[in-house]
């Protein structure tokens, strides 16, 4: 599973306001119902609540929400950059800025799994983060992300 074949180009939003985490998944649950096909209400719901399991926020500024879905015939991303940091309850207890999202079907089992390791791995890297920071397109991060996660694991 390769992070070209979860993330659309359409779904990746820079520049978002969200004032707080709950507001950031708003918007995740907004981009994702209109990328998907996806009710809005179902894609917070099942994030907010694999959210109160525990948060997902991976230290460095990057959190990892996920969800399992009905209504998906495959694993999808969403990729957003928050325009100002919000609280996460990160393991570092640091804000974040960038979140990569992944929605599975609800049979997903460890294609879910594996994906959610693939995209903390690719997020964990420094370069790659302050290199999505600076990015100033959808196309730029798409590219980013898509070459990153490419490169033979050291």
């Amino acid at each position: 599973m390769n992070i070209g074949e979860l993330l659309d180009r359409g779904a990746i939003s820079l520049r978002v306001r969200a004032a707080n985490k709950k507001k950031a998944l708003a918007v995740i649950a907004e981009i994702a119902a209109r990328n998907f096909g996806l009710e809005t209400g179902e894609v917070l719901d099942a994030l907010l609540e694999r959210e109160a399991a525990g948060s997902t926020g991976v230290g460095h500024g990057v959190a990892v929400p996920h969800a399992r879905l009905d209504g998906l015939e495959r694993m999808r991303g969403v990729f957003v950059r928050l325009e100002q940091p919000v609280e996460f309850e990160s393991v570092d207890d640091q804000p974040v800025d960038l979140l990569f999202v992944l929605l599975a079907p609800k049979n997903a089992g460890a294609d879910h799994l594996r994906a959610l390791a693939r995209v903390s791995r690719v997020m964990r890297q420094g370069d790659l983060r302050e290199q999505l920071r600076k990015a100033r397109t959808a196309d730029a991060v798409h590219v980013l992300l898509v070459q990153d996660a490419a490169r033979p694991a050291a």
